[in-house]
């Protein structure tokens, strides 16, 4: 559900953010943490971060154990309830370290070689690459040709009637992983190939272990967890306009308790080394600024209404031609 405020001392606040965003978004940083200078303190590493996903790996190579003698339907039937959770929320934790939040920027190459860990238990070799672009899409939003997260011109027209949007929303880690392809292709890093060769070496080694079964609950819940599902409707509530002029969208509901709060998106895209455990702490301090933005409560309503409505489809979405020097990971 998208929650509108509007009295007039919010509106001003979202016209504000609109404006400032449209100028140079780091003015917008440079506003809010002169008004909020206690803001600062909150950037930096959170310590917690790679004891969490320490853990979450660990869960992930005993559910590689426990699956691999269970019959099939309960192989499918884990891996969409309980394997596709765990993996959406391990790329979410890859997004949390590509901003260098589990070692800090002194530490960056710590980082990268900790996202190829917490990359095993998803299957497809993607942390390394993940950073490069992702990087990108902070520094130029909605640029056109650099930022991979807006879909290409072949989406946007085929995938415009309910049904289309349906198969797009299923089948979107493909189009993910190839929209990179077509809309902005990098050299290969030597970072990408090692991650590529560690990761095919683990499946590999997952299934001359335990057999098919652990391969196919990691892959498919990867998949499964990506696709149509509920904690996917961030892929949409995040840039999506739902209300025309307005590209920047946080959910405050219960599921960021399973991303690192990547639904706090305001607040990320306005302090991105700020870790997501502390990104509420934001919307704290400057309650007054936050509180009168668009926002969302359900990410399995914003799915449904992105279906649903005509008006929406991969179009909607803000794109801008750049100009100047474009200076790309």
């Amino acid at each position: 559900m998208l929650i509108c405020h509007g009295n007039g001392h919010n509106l001003n606040a979202l016209i504000l953010h609109i404006r400032l965003f449209q100028f140079y978004n780091g003015c917008l940083v440079c506003f809010l943490a002169a008004k909020y200078p206690e803001i600062k303190s909150l950037m930096g590493p959170d310590p917690r971060l790679k004891w969490i996903v320490c853990t979450m790996v660990a869960v992930q190579f005993l559910a590689f154990y426990l699956v691999k003698d269970l019959p099939w339907k309960w192989v499918m039937f884990w891996t969409y309830v309980f394997g596709s959770c765990i993996n959406h929320s391990m790329t979410l934790a890859i997004h949390e370290i590509s901003h260098n939040t589990a070692f800090g920027n002194n530490r960056a190459r710590w980082n990268r070689w900790f996202a190829i860990f917490a990359n095993l238990p998803i299957g497809l070799p993607y942390s390394a690459s993940f950073k490069r672009y992702h990087l990108d899409h902070h520094r130029y939003l909605g640029g056109d040709g650099v930022d991979v997260d807006i879909p290409t011109d072949f989406e946007g027209w085929f995938f415009c009637t309910r049904l289309r949007k349906l198969f797009w929303i299923m089948f979107q880690p493909l189009f993910y992983a190839i929209r990179p392809l077509c809309i902005n292709p990098k050299p290969i890093s030597q970072l990408e190939l090692i991650n590529v060769a560690i990761q095919l070496a683990f499946n590999a080694l997952l299934y001359w272990a335990w057999g098919a079964k652990p391969l196919v609950y990691m892959m498919m819940g990867s998949m499964l967890g990506m696709g149509l599902h509920p904690i996917s409707g961030h892929f949409i509530a995040e840039h999506y306009m739902f209300l025309k002029g307005h590209e920047t969208y946080s959910y405050y509901g219960s599921l960021n308790l399973l991303t690192f709060n990547v639904g706090y998106h305001n607040e990320h895209h306005d302090f991105p080394s700020i870790p997501g455990r502390r990104l509420p702490m934001v919307k704290e301090i400057a309650a007054e600024y936050y509180t009168g933005l668009p926002c969302y409560t359900s990410w399995v309503k914003v799915l449904y209404d992105f279906i649903m409505d005509d008006e929406l489809s991969p179009y909607s979405r803000v794109k801008r031609r750049l100009t100047g020097d474009v200076k790309q990971e």
